[in-house]
């Protein structure tokens, strides 16, 4: 069994969560960590048990003894450091979204290319055990008729920002708030909802969003960012919606309604139970119509293991794309993504 030697690009919340996950493969290891600074990457690297260090990513792309890099940083890095380590010939596990939009996200996967590197992108909601069972049972019900998904959270810094734009706060406006890092509500949550779609169904033909927005300061001057947004995207005989939100929370369950069924996964982010509603008579008033069934399988033991796994056996197959996280769905979300920052006027650095 071969074993994948790791650099890891990052040291907050979001690594430390998917390396848990990422642990229970045994084909993985964790072989260095690299941040801004060293006591970071120290800090790091003894809590997880992790043997090197670095503060420069180009010192540890260029390592021997590492295979493959996993980029877990603020989205307006990740098409520089992805490029810069797949130059080395390192493989890329980046986290979502790939890029600021799609025009970076093109040029990572033409990277990947040149160099002849795998290049993923980290986006679960494709991968877990659950919404592959509800594509298998996608091929029982006959057409696809309507996808409507739900991705809505209560940000925990949403509070910070209103203090921050009452003036009572002088803390810089968070990341995931910040357009300066290519943050907001679409691109942190409102992914999950649209990346399952362009999937299950291609890029679409037209779309028509709907945002809320609000300025930040930001170090060029105040700028706009989305805080919540829905969006009709227009596909040849059917119909997808998708709504998220970090100033609010809501349990919509995701529903794909197919000609012979209903699909229901409980959350598209990270489904973890699968209901199917087989088509009866119509129903009037007084009847319920069919019974759902669970047609759920078994979780993993940590959610972010599917990621890792994915990958690595893509790496295993001796291919530099995954089926089925590819770099074609990547750039086709974004070019979504872009067209709802389009109507919102959230525009980011990257966009010049």
């Amino acid at each position: 069994m071969r074993t994948i030697r790791f650099g890891l690009v990052g040291t907050g919340r979001i690594t430390d969560w998917v390396l848990r996950g990422a642990v229970l493969d045994p084909r993985f290891r964790a072989e260095a960590v690299c941040s801004r600074t060293e006591e970071a990457a120290r800090r790091f690297a003894e809590g997880h048990g992790i043997p090197r260090i670095f503060t420069d990513v180009d010192a540890m792309a260029a390592d021997p003894d590492i295979d493959a890099v996993y980029i877990g940083t603020p989205n307006h890095t990740h098409h520089d450091l992805a490029i810069r380590c797949m130059r080395h010939g390192k493989h890329v596990l980046c986290e979502k979204p790939l890029a600021s939009n799609a025009r970076e996200a093109a040029g990572m996967a033409q990277a990947a290319r040149e160099n002849g590197v795998l290049l993923m992108e980290a986006m679960i909601s494709t991968l877990t055990p659950n919404f592959l069972r509800a594509r298998q049972a996608l091929g029982e019900l006959g057409a696809l008729r309507r996808y409507s998904a739900f991705f809505c959270q209560y940000s925990s810094k949403y509070d910070l920002l209103r203090q921050i734009l009452a003036g009572t706060s002088d803390a810089p406006v968070p990341s995931s708030f910040n357009p300066s890092c290519a943050g907001g509500a679409l691109m942190d949550v409102g992914i999950y909802t649209l990346y399952p779609m362009v999937a299950l169904l291609g890029e679409p033909q037209q779309v028509r969003a709907a945002v809320q927005t609000c300025l930040v300061p930001t170090a060029s001057g105040p700028m706009r960012i989305d805080l919540q947004g829905s969006a009709v995207c227009s596909y040849d005989g059917l119909e997808a919606t998708a709504s998220w939100s970090k100033t609010a929370d809501s349990r919509l369950a995701t529903e794909l309604s197919c000609e012979k069924g209903i699909l229901l996964l409980d959350q598209i982010h990270i489904t973890r139970s699968v209901s199917l509603v087989r088509r009866g008579a119509p129903t009037s008033g007084r009847t319920g119509g069919p019974a759902a069934e669970d047609i759920s399988v078994p979780v993993d033991a940590d959610e972010y293991l599917c990621e890792f796994r994915e990958f690595i056996d893509t790496l295993e197959q001796g291919r530099t794309e995954s089926a089925r996280n590819s770099l074609q769905v990547s750039v086709s979300c974004l070019r979504v993504m872009d067209a709802i920052r389009a109507q919102a006027g959230v525009v980011f650095p990257a966009d010049a």
